[in-house]
Formats: C-alpha cells, sequence, structure tokens
C-alpha cells in the first residue's frame, strides 16, 4: 500500500506547474516550483526536518526540549509539524508586520507565539532576534535551529529541492528563481544545479529596501523574505544576479497568480513570480526558468487579498469617484513627506514649521523613506505653542516627550468621502501609497478641491506622494 507512516514522511517531492496565463506571452518557458504542497504548506517544511534531524543526531535538542525561533510564520509551522511527532514544545518569535492568520495557524499546532515591534533594530533589547535569544537562555532544555545561522538549511535544500527540480526539467533549466530570505533556498539549489550544470543562472528576487538588493532591511512589508543583515546561510557567490521588486508589485503579482491561473500564492511568491517575468523579459525559447514559489495565499487572506487592507495602505483604488489621490494631484506638488524624528528637539519642530509653513508633523523612526510602523506619534503648532510658552528651556527637549498620538492614515485610492469622514475628528490624515506614507492631507487640501476658486492653502504639509 502507498501510504505514508506520518505527515513528516510528506515533505518534499512537490509538483511544478505552467503558467500560460500569466507567462505565456514570453518566448522562454516559465514554471513553478509549488511548494505550497508540502505538509506544512512552504517550502520552510524541508530545513525544519533537516535542522531537528541534526540538531537530535548531535545531541543540542533533548527529549522533552523546547524548540525556539524567530520566524515570519513558515518556518514556524515546519518546525511544529515535526515537534507534534516528536514530542518537543515549541515557542516561536514574530513581528507585528506578519498577518495574523499565521500567528493563530501557529498556536494552531500548540505552539506558544511571542510577538515583537518589527520597527526596531535587531539589536534592540525588544526585536524579535533579541527576544528569540533571551529566550532560548530562560527556558531550560532550549534549542534554537536558528535557520540564519544553520548551514543544514541550505543543505537541505541542496540534497532535496535541487535534485527534484533537474529531475522534473530532465536537466533542461537555465534559470532558478527564488526569493532571497534565509538564502537556504537559494544556495542549496543554487550549488546542486550549478553542479550539474555551470552555465545554469541563479536568480535572487528581493523586496525593495533589503540589503540583498542594496536596501538598508527597510522599509517593506512582504513577509518571509529580504533581510536587513546579512546571514552566514546567504552565499552570494552562488547567485548571478538579485532583481528588486516593489511591494505594490509583489502584491499585485499574487493577486494575479490567484486570479488568472487559479494558484493561491501568497506576497513573497509574487516577488519570485514578478522577478521571474521581469527575467523572462530577456529570454528566448531555448530557455526554461523555474521559479519556487515558497507558500500558498492562505496566510494572507486578511492582508494581500483583502481589499480593506490593500487599499488603507495605498495599494488598491476602491472607488469610481473622486480618490485622495485626486486630491494630491490637484495639489499639484511632489516631494517627500516631512517629519521630525523622536530625538529632535522641539525648537527644530518648530523651526521646520515655520520653514514650510506648516501646522502639524508626524513623528518617525528613521531615515526617509518610512514604514507605516516607524510613524510613532504627531506634533502640532497648538500643542508645541502650549508647551513651550514661558518655558523657554523646554524648546530643547526631545520632541518625542511632548507628541502627541499618530495621525489616521488613509489610503490614495480610497474615496474623499472617507476622508472628509476622518477630517471631522482629526486636524489631517497621513496618506499612505505603496504602503508607505507620503504626504499629509488636511481640511484645506479637500477645500482647494472642491471650491471652484482656490482657497489659501493656510497651514498645510503640502507634499504629494
Amino acid at each position: 500500500m502507498d501510504i505514508a507512516d506520518s505527515i513528516i514522511d510528506l515533505i518534499g517531492n512537490t509538483p511544478m506547474v505552467r503558467l500560460p496565463r500569466v507567462a505565456g506571452h514570453l518566448q522562454c518557458q516559465i514554471v513553478a516550483k509549488v511548494e505550497g504542497a508540502n505538509p506544512g504548506g512552504s517550502s520552510k517544511d524541508r530545513p525544519a526536518l533537516a535542522m531537528i534531524d541534526a540538531a537530535e543526531a548531535s545531541g543540542e535538542l533533548q527529549p522533552g526540549g523546547t524548540i525556539v525561533e524567530p520566524t515570519s510564520g513558515n518556518t514556524g509551522v515546519g518546525l511544529a509539524i515535526v515537534a507534534a511527532q516528536r514530542g518537543y514544545k515549541c515557542v516561536f518569535v514574530m513581528t507585528d508586520k506578519v498577518a495574523t492568520e499565521k500567528v493563530d495557524l501557529l498556536r494552531a499546532y500548540g505552539a506558544e507565539v511571542v510577538v515583537c515591534p518589527v520597527a526596531v533594530a535587531p539589536e534592540d533589547p525588544d526585536s524579535y532576534y533579541s527576544t528569540a535569544e533571551r529566550l532560548v537562555r530562560e527556558i531550560p532544555g532550549a534549542y534554537r535551529p536558528n535557520q540564519y545561522f544553520n548551514q543544514v538549511n541550505p543543505q537541505s535544500h541542496e540534497q532535496s529541492t535541487g535534485p527534484e527540480i533537474w529531475d522534473q526539467t530532465d536537466g533542461t533549466v537555465t534559470h532558478f528563481v527564488a526569493g532571497a530570505g534565509t538564502g537556504g533556498t537559494l544556495g542549496g539549489v543554487g550549488r546542486y544545479l550549478k553542479s550539474k550544470n555551470p552555465d545554469i543562472q541563479i536568480i535572487a528576487a528581493d523586496p525593495e529596501g533589503s540589503v540583498y538588493s542594496g536596501g538598508s532591511g527597510r522599509p517593506y512589508l512582504v513577509e518571509g523574505v529580504g533581510e536587513d543583515f546579512w546571514p552566514p546561510t546567504y552565499d552570494p557567490d552562488v547567485v548571478d544576479q538579485v532583481i528588486a521588486i516593489s511591494d505594490a508589485d509583489s502584491f499585485a503579482m499574487a493577486r494575479k497568480v490567484s486570479h488568472e491561473e487559479g494558484l493561491l500564492i501568497g506576497g513573497s511568491c509574487g516577488t519570485a513570480m514578478a522577478a521571474a517575468l521581469q527575467l523572462g523579459e530577456q529570454l528566448g525559447p531555448d530557455d526554461l526558468v523555474v521559479v519556487l514559489l515558497p507558500d500558498s495565499g492562505r496566510g494572507y487572506l486578511s492582508k494581500v487579498f483583502n481589499d480593506s487592507w490593500m487599499a488603507e495602505f495605498g495599494f488598491l483604488t476602491t472607488t469610481d469617484g473622486v480618490t485622495v489621490g485626486d486630491v494630491l494631484d490637484n495639489r499639484g506638488e511632489g516631494a517627500k513627506l516631512l517629519y521630525v524624528r523622536p530625538t529632535e528637539t522641539v525648537r527644530d519642530a518648530v523651526e521646520l514649521m515655520r520653514l514650510h509653513n506648516i501646522s502639524q508633523l508626524p513623528v518617525a523612526k528613521n531615515d526617509w523613506p518610512l514604514a507605516a510602523a516607524e510613524v510613532m506619534g504627531s506634533v502640532n503648532e497648538l500643542r508645541l505653542m502650549e508647551v513651550a510658552f514661558g518655558k523657554t528651556d523646554v524648546l530643547d527637549l526631545p520632541i518625542e516627550q511632548f507628541m502627541t498620538a499618530a495621525l489616521p492614515t488613509i489610503g490614495t485610492g480610497q474615496p474623499i468621502e472617507l476622508a472628509v469622514e476622518y477630517l471631522d475628528s482629526a486636524p489631517a490624515l497621513l496618506v499612505l501609497s505603496g504602503g508607505r506614507p507620503c504626504t499629509i492631507l488636511t481640511r484645506s487640501d479637500v477645500l482647494n478641491h472642491l471650491s471652484p476658486e482656490p482657497l489659501s492653502a493656510g497651514s498645510n504639509n503640502k507634499r504629494a506622494c
């Protein structure tokens, strides 16, 4: 009988499929390696099993131990499956940018989940890296697979994923495209394929802002791919080309493949697919591109496939009428958003508002461009006048001591009626485009758009997306 002894025996041997509706216009062939067919729903099942096998063999993981790992979700699911089969506890650390259904999924497997802020540096005590390290020290019998440093990660793909791709294509693959996260898939598959044919090209699909494509590691919203440091599991010598893909293109491609091919894929799959199609424009009929789709879209239903979320972050237009973007276009100015950092002084904020004739400023961490999660609060001229009146020493104190709540956000594609509703109780709105803050929308902006005769701009942070 063809019956597996356990769920972990079903890991690997995932199918490969053509994508004629989204790639049929190209001269080259593009086929997808569908890793969502693994029992845990992603390619991370492979290294999860291999890392636990290696830890058991080395004695690092003892019976009744606890597996601790920072994860965006997929590695956690793979580890949780193996843990369930072998009697281990699991504690997973995730950032707050991860979709809620991923947190719920890990808890469904019986794991404990600790959620940490995403808008902090890796060395910050509250980062998910630091939190995982602390938990390993505090929990007796804890073992951390450490997928970013564990060379068993790429080895698992060298021993399984790579040979599968070679066999499924009868050795005719010419290009391999995958997202750059830990680098395990790229390194392992890349090493195997190049051992069979050194001319095969290995292409990393990377979110804009990630270090692999020259960024600082921020800001981007796509989950499970990209990085803010160079992990030892990423082998740059194996990678022939890096293609940077925006959040907007990643999410749009995920929705396109899901709608047109009936293959439900997530945001990082969209990143890989967008890179593969971009690459394919340069290739000919003798080329065969294999793009690895690491998971399914079921973990992204509250974000990528939720029209409200997509609209709120400026990825989608949800009205046939006047949008926030139309008002910004009518304003006709284009420059980046003005803001102050939390450590800047009250004097700095006052001078910036005076110089640009504006009445409010967001307070945000980090350099431009910003992520929405990096906006901490706001300040306005009335608040600063109140705190500074008769107290000149206040002017040199950090602005974070006096900031108020962050301004409400609205997407560029949302209806102006919604903006009017928000502005009934808020002095201004922070506008998001492509997932990032880009400008401030005020009541005078709306009035200027609606009035036949332009009104005075007044106190307005006049920066268009």
